[in-house]
């Protein structure tokens, strides 16, 4: 194939940054068409970046001028727009979640195997940040022994809106994905449990929030939400082994000394802590996309993503421990 020609759907702040990615940064292919439900906003997307603007995500994903499709729409479309960009034969990237609801995912997984190819990836960027593949690589070798526990922390700086029920499904969501990647297997339980709110937290929110998660070995799990923590943005990950304790490495930032300080900063938002991810991301994507091959976070990930997150804001909501019960992988998304 040559250059890959691509459909996006969504043509808010993500996708047009992924525009710019992809048009100006990476390499195989070009963004030459949008589609967004907003037909003003989308046709000045597309005069901004001289690409053609189409009624519809469904119209687009079956056009003969566009080889895959990127899905950024607000949540509740996802599936609609999956399901058009498979129909279609197309590759389709789908930002995170695959859609709100486990079933909803599950009938994009029954749609794609009914069509006999893999097309689908979730855009569960935290797989591709070079700090967490040193971690990958590191509990892969086994030279630590096997993991135990996981320490882990996803800090933002504020989080206007935020309520409640979201820093499972909105924040947390990557850190079911990444540490299930890690580990290779599994959740058995969830428990989400309250400590003291902040007195930044808006309205009703609890924040910060701690998830408990247990894999089918055992391992141990404890994720901090803190969405109001007003330093930075400040993701950590300590995977406690056998023989020895292992950490996400902090992404480099020069270290200033200056009137009887000493300053290293960190970053401020997500946009900033994984543009290298994304940039991995859709850069492998393209060549997978351009070999004929989804080798990403799938949509079985993205239907197990969900109900683990599902049962995690059950947990929340009743303060007990849920158990986590997953249909059968089949033998489809089995490598």
């Amino acid at each position: 194939m040559e250059e890959l020609r691509i459909g996006l759907v969504g043509t808010g702040a993500i996708g047009r940054s992924h525009i710019e990615r992809i048009n100006t940064r990476l390499q195989g292919a070009k963004v030459v068409a949008c589609a967004d439900v907003n037909m003003d906003f989308c046709r000045s997307v597309a005069e901004k970046y001289g690409i053609q603007a189409y009624d519809s995500g469904e119209e687009m994903s079956a056009s003969d001028a566009v080889d895959a499709v990127i899905v950024t729409t607000l949540d509740p479309f996802h599936e609609q727009y999956v399901t058009a960009a498979i129909k279609a034969g197309k590759y389709v990237f789908c930002e995170k979640p695959l859609a709100p609801e486990a079933d909803a995912c599950r009938r994009i997984v029954e749609a794609e195997m009914a069509g006999k190819k893999q097309l689908v990836q979730v855009g569960f960027m935290r797989r591709y940040d070079p700090g967490y593949r040193q971690l990958k690589a590191l509990i892969d070798s086994g030279k630590y022994g096997l993991p135990l526990m996981l320490h882990c922390a996803h800090r933002n700086y504020d989080a206007p809106g935020f309520t409640t029920s979201m820093p499972v499904e909105n924040s947390m969501i990557h850190e079911i994905d990444v540490l299930r990647w890690l580990l290779g297997e599994d959740y058995k339980t969830a428990e989400v449990v309250f400590p003291k709110t902040t007195r930044n937290a808006e309205g009703e929110l609890r924040d910060p929030q701690i998830m408990y998660l247990t894999t089918e070995s055992g391992v141990r799990i404890d994720v901090e939400s803190f969405v109001n923590c007003r330093y930075g943005y400040d993701i950590k990950c300590e995977v406690v082994c056998e023989e020895g304790s292992l950490n996400l490495p902090e992404p480099a930032n020069t270290m200033v000394r200056s009137n009887d300080s000493r300053i290293t900063p960190i970053c401020h938002d997500w946009s900033e802590r994984f543009i290298d991810a994304y940039n991995i991301e859709f850069q492998e994507w393209i060549n997978a996309c351009r070999e004929g091959r989804v080798d990403g976070p799938s949509a079985w990930d993205g239907y197990v993503g969900q109900v683990t997150a599902k049962a995690a804001s059950k947990a929340r909501d009743t303060q007990t421990v849920v158990n986590i019960e997953y249909d059968e992988m089949p033998e489809f998304y089995k490598k």
